[in-house]
C-alpha cells in the first residue's frame, strides 16, 4: 500500500514580510515559477515591439504626403530615441517603487496614446509630439531595463541565458510585425500600420495584469537557483532621487563610462543606423520597400539566435572580451554594406544579414553582465544609464543619417563612419577592467553594502 508522507514543519518556512504581515515559502513546483515570469515578460515585450518596427517604414511614406524632409522625419525618431534611453533608468527606479505591473501596464497604455494620435497628424510637431515623446516615454518604460529588472528578482543562476532570452523578445517582435506592417504601409498607407501598433500594445495591457508577478516573495518561493528565501523588500521611495543618485555614483567609476561608449556606438550602429535608415538606403538603389523590411525581419530571426547564444557564452566566458569581439565583427559588416545594396535580394547580402543579424544586440547580455559584476543591487538602474547613452548614440545617428542623405544624396557616409566607431567600441571594451573575483559580493541580502562605493 502506498505510504502518504505527512506533511512537514520543513515544508513550509513562516517568514515575515517587511509590511509586518507573514509570507509563506511554498516548495518550488517541479518546473521553477521564474520560468513562467521570463515567458510573460518575453511575450509582454513582443507585443509591445512593434513600435520598434515602424520609425524606419514611415520615412518614405511622410515625406511623400506631407513633403516633409527626411532630416525632419529623422528628428522625431531621434526624440524617440532619446527618450527611450533617458527613461530607462527612472523606469527601473520606479519599478522598485510602484511595482513591475503597474509601470510597464502604464507605458504600453502610453505607447498606445501616441501610436493612435498619429493618425490625425497634419503637421511635423506633431510626429515629434506624438512619436517622439509619447511612444518615446512610454517604449523607454519598457526598455531593457524592464528585462534586466525581472533577470534580477527571479533569478540568481542561468542570469546570462535569460538576459539573452529576453533580448531576443525585441527581436522576435520585429519578426511578428515588421512583414505585416511594411504590408499594410504599402497597400494600405501607414495610418493602419500606426493604428495596428497602438492596438497591439492595448492588446498585452490585460496579459501583463494578470499574470506578471513583481516579487518571487509575492508567490512565496526563492528566486530561481537562489540558496535561501529573501523577502519582498519595502518599496523603495524617491525613485527620480534614486536614479540620480546612483547615476552621480556610477559616473565617479572608469568602467560606467566605458560601457556607456560603447554602447553609445552600439546604439548608433543598430537602432540609429540600420533599423532607421536600412529601409530607404534599399529603396533608393531599387529595392521594394517590402523586401527590404523583409531583409529586416530576417535580421530579427538571426538576432534571436545570436543573442541568446551571446547570453550562454556570457554565463562561461569573460564578458568584456565578448564586446570586443562582437563590436568587431559588427564594424567590419558595415563597411561592406553600401557595396552590397542593389535593387534586388543576392546572396552576398543575405550572408551580411545573417552575418549582422547573429550580431545585432549580442552586446546586451555581456554589459547586463558587465554591470551586474560592478554596481551590483544599483545593477538594472545603472544599466537604464548605459541603456540611455545607447538610445542618445542612435539618436544622433537617426538624424545625422537623414541629414546626409539629404546633403549628400546617399548613405554611404554614414555607414563608413559607424563601421569606424564600432572599431573603436572593441578597443574601448577592452580596457574595461575585470573586478577581482575576491571582492565580488556573495548573492547579498537586502542590506548589502553599496558596490559603488568599493
Amino acid at each position: 500500500m502506498r505510504m502518504v508522507r505527512p506533511r512537514m514543519l520543513s515544508d513550509v518556512n513562516e517568514t515575515t514580510a517587511p509590511h509586518g504581515s507573514p509570507q509563506t515559502l511554498r516548495r518550488p513546483p517541479r518546473i521553477h515559477r521564474a520560468w513562467f515570469v521570463a515567458v510573460v515578460t518575453f511575450v509582454t515585450i513582443i507585443g509591445a515591439a512593434a513600435f520598434a518596427s515602424l520609425p524606419g517604414l514611415l520615412i518614405e511614406p511622410l515625406h511623400e504626403e506631407f513633403d516633409w524632409s527626411r532630416g525632419t522625419i529623422g528628428f522625431a525618431v531621434s526624440v524617440n530615441l532619446a527618450l527611450y534611453g533617458l527613461t530607462a533608468p527612472f523606469a527601473a527606479a520606479l519599478m522598485d517603487r510602484f511595482g513591475i505591473r503597474r509601470v510597464v501596464a502604464v507605458a504600453l497604455s502610453v505607447i498606445a496614446l501616441g501610436s493612435g494620435l498619429t493618425v490625425f497628424m497634419t503637421t511635423s510637431w506633431q510626429l515629434v509630439l506624438y512619436w517622439g515623446i509619447l511612444v518615446g516615454l512610454g517604449s523607454g518604460s519598457m526598455a531593457l531595463a524592464f528585462a534586466a529588472t525581472v533577470t534580477n528578482r527571479w533569478f540568481v543562476q542561468r542570469r546570462g541565458l535569460v538576459t539573452g532570452i529576453l533580448t531576443a523578445a525585441g527581436a522576435s517582435g520585429q519578426l511578428v510585425f515588421l512583414p505585416l506592417l511594411s504590408w499594410l504601409v504599402e497597400h494600405h498607407g501607414w495610418r493602419p500600420a500606426a493604428v495596428t501598433v497602438a492596438l497591439s500594445a492595448l492588446a498585452v495591457v490585460p496579459f501583463v495584469w494578470l499574470l506578471l508577478r513583481d516579487h518571487p516573495a509575492d508567490v512565496g518561493i526563492a528566486a530561481y537557483g537562489a540558496e535561501g528565501f529573501t523577502p519582498k523588500p519595502d518599496p523603495v521611495p524617491g525613485a527620480a532621487r534614486r536614479a540620480v543618485a546612483v547615476l552621480l555614483r556610477a559616473s565617479r567609476t572608469g568602467p560606467f563610462w566605458l560601457l556607456a561608449g560603447t554602447f553609445a556606438i552600439c546604439g548608433a550602429s543598430t537602432n540609429g543606423l540600420v533599423k532607421t535608415h536600412f529601409v530607404p538606403a534599399a529603396h533608393d538603389h531599387g529595392m521594394p520597400i517590402t523586401a527590404a523590411a523583409s531583409l529586416l525581419a530576417v535580421i530579427g530571426v538571426f538576432d534571436v539566435v545570436g543573442t541568446i547564444a551571446s547570453g550562454w557564452f556570457t554565463d562561461r566566458f569573460e564578458a568584456r572580451r565578448l564586446l570586443a569581439v562582437y563590436y568587431a565583427l559588427r564594424g567590419i559588416s558595415l563597411l561592406f554594406l553600401p557595396m552590397l545594396l542593389a535593387p534586388s535580394v543576392h546572396p552576398p547580402m543575405l550572408f551580411f544579414i545573417v552575418f549582422y543579424g547573429l550580431d545585432w544586440v549580442a552586446t546586451v547580455p555581456p554589459t547586463i553582465a558587465l554591470c551586474r559584476e560592478h554596481y551590483g543591487e544599483d545593477s538594472a538602474i545603472v544599466f537604464g544609464w548605459v541603456l540611455a547613452s545607447h538610445q542618445v548614440g542612435a539618436a544622433v545617428v537617426a538624424f545625422a543619417g537623414g541629414m546626409a542623405r539629404d546633403v549628400f544624396g546617399s548613405y554611404d557616409v554614414v555607414w563608413y563612419a559607424s563601421g569606424a566607431l564600432c572599431a573603436a567600441a572593441a578597443l574601448m571594451a577592452l580596457v574595461i577592467r575585470r573586478r577581482p573575483l575576491a571582492t565580488l559580493p556573495a548573492v547579498a541580502p537586502a542590506k548589502a553594502a553599496d558596490p559603488l562605493t568599493r
